[in-house]
């Protein structure tokens, strides 16, 4: 549905979504049209990401419920560093089983922070920032 991208688009942001289903991504731009702006798409799987990473690096990436198989967590803890430099992750996750593996994975090479989303509190935002490589003479 693009909801997390419709978001940011209506906030002033150029968004690129991306998913490995064509149909997902054809409701997004459905969804994005009804909501008065643009969303670019694009097909792309992490298991062969290279059209997405000579995009990168972004500011600011934004992922919503896809840690639904534990197989999707080395997908995203691989993909995720390629894809920011100096700039931060948001991903939103309800819960689900494999999260806590990726947060495990993350928090080696990610500051990680985790808070409840306020209006769905199951629901918990987790915000990564690469942690500062250590500079000369450290």
């Amino acid at each position: 549905m693009g909801i997390p991208s419709i978001a940011a688009a209506l906030r002033g942001a150029r968004v690129l979504a991306t998913d490995w289903s064509p149909e997902a991504l054809r409701f997004t731009t459905l969804n994005a049209r009804r909501n008065g702006v643009r969303v670019e798409t694009a097909l792309c799987s992490w298991s062969e990401p290279d059209a997405l990473v000579s995009r990168a690096p972004w500011h600011l990436v934004l992922a919503s419920d896809v840690l639904y198989e534990r197989r999707n967590v080395e997908g995203l803890l691989e993909l995720l560093p390629r894809l920011v430099e100096g700039g931060e992750v948001l991903v939103a996750d309800p819960g689900r089983p494999p999260a806590a593996a990726f947060l495990e994975g993350a928090r080696r090479e990610w500051c990680v922070r985790s808070f409840p989303d306020r209006p769905s509190p199951r629901v918990s935002i987790h915000h990564l920032r690469r942690r500062a490589e250590p500079g000369p003479g450290a």
